[in-house]
């Protein structure tokens, strides 16, 4: 379509189809999209060809044949000119025109977006203005202006292929029979969760690990939409993403997909690991989530473990002889999902119960590789919204 790599330089084409069907003027925001996003000409800049590297794709040769190239150089050079000139042209002709679509009218195009994959989550908001008037620079200007509520908000998450995401190798629609299925009700939620292991452990099952400090409700597509616009898949283990991490580590770079180590509960992995990468591959939040039997609201019950990475230790309980060092307060960590949710408008409620047990700074518990950790003994219980919205009720613990 653009004739070029765009993944190669991560930029990441959203091609949208938007008609009107309102009885006011619409604009999309970009910034809903993507804060990063490129527009046409960046993009195009980006994926120009370069004069130097055309001449140079005559290499070796290039030193027998250096007075014909004293000729061809400037037709290189612009030859070069004119490809940029169309590729700006067709960047800019594909590009989502930004301006108010008229009712009735339908605008389509690209959005030039950074590279996600696994899945790409794309928020849609529409804002409404004024009927364009006699003063059609004032409305104008009330169309650009911050909009207050968007007349239309709509989240689509797109697969993208380009990693092998953990949790493929899953199937939650026989990961649990129906047999086994428990449908709660709010009373009956609690104390069953309360009652949900309150640490992770080893593949035997005989040494405990992290607390199990977290509680999701929802379909595996609203977790996924509700959390993959600001956080990231993991890919599997394997020599390649091991590699990968490896060279992340030796060069503080950044690897947003980065296998996440297996935890252990109800006798298997999780179900599916997030993380939230910072400045490098030794700061992170790591999310584990194993589904459950039970479901409230005819909605599926996942719990899970969440903590932040805050460093690399040395240690002689793995193989590879380091690990990150985690945060202590592991409260923090959950605490942090919570608000981060709240922020994203996917939050319906949040509550909390027991069940992972109280300690304190001073007489910590700790994870599987040594780690200690402290905490209020509580698990946060979080009820998506497969939509935007307001949460109806929010507990601090």
């Amino acid at each position: 379509m653009f004739g070029v790599n765009l993944i190669r330089r991560s930029i990441q084409p959203v091609y949208l189809k938007i008609e009107n069907r309102c009885d006011k003027p619409l604009r999309l925001y970009t910034l809903d999209i993507d804060p990063h996003y490129y527009t046409p000409l960046e993009a195009a800049g980006i994926n120009h060809f370069s004069a130097i590297k055309r001449l140079s794709a005559f290499g070796f040769a290039a030193w027998f044949f250096f007075p014909v190239l004293i000729f061809l150089a400037p037709l290189k050079i612009y030859t070069a000119y004119r490809a940029n000139r169309r590729i700006d042209a067709c960047f800019r002709a594909l590009g989502f025109p930004l301006r108010p679509i008229p009712p009735g009218e339908t605008a389509e195009g690209v959005v030039y977006t950074t590279l996600d994959a696994g899945s790409k989550t794309v928020h849609i908001c529409l804002y409404a203005a004024d009927e364009l008037g006699e003063a059609e620079n004032v409305c104008l200007a009330r169309l650009n202006a911050a909009p207050s509520e968007p007349a239309v908000d709509l989240t689509f998450v797109i697969p993208v292929a380009g990693i092998s995401a953990d949790y493929l190798k899953r199937d939650f629609a026989d990961l649990i029979s129906s047999s086994e299925r428990v449908d709660c009700d709010l009373q009956q939620l609690a104390a069953r969760l309360q009652d949900m292991p309150s640490a992770t452990t080893n593949a035997k099952g005989t040494r405990h690990g992290d607390p199990v400090n977290l509680v999701v409700i929802g379909e595996f597509a609203t977790i996924l939409s509700a959390f993959t616009a600001r956080w990231d898949e993991s890919e599997t283990i394997t020599l390649q993403t091991c590699w990968k991490t490896a060279r992340a580590f030796l060069f503080g770079a950044e690897y947003r997909y980065s296998p996440v180590s297996p935890l252990y509960l109800f006798g298997r992995s999780q179900d599916v690991a997030l993380q939230r990468i910072r400045s490098s591959i030794n700061e992170r939040l790591h999310l584990r989530l194993w589904l459950t039997p039970l479901h409230y609201l005819d909605h599926p019950v996942w719990v899970g473990q969440i903590s932040r990475d805050i460093g690399v230790r040395f240690t002689t309980k793995v193989w590879n002889l380091t690990t990150h060092r985690v945060d202590p307060d592991v409260d923090e960590s959950r605490d942090y999902v919570v608000e981060d949710l709240l922020r994203a408008q996917r939050v319906h409620g949040v509550g909390y119960v027991g069940g992972v047990g109280e300690c304190d700074a001073e007489h910590p518990k700790r994870n599987l590789t040594g780690d200690p950790y402290f905490t209020d003994g509580k698990r946060t219980v979080i009820a998506l919204s497969q939509a935007r919205t307001t949460a109806q009720y929010v507990a601090w613990g």
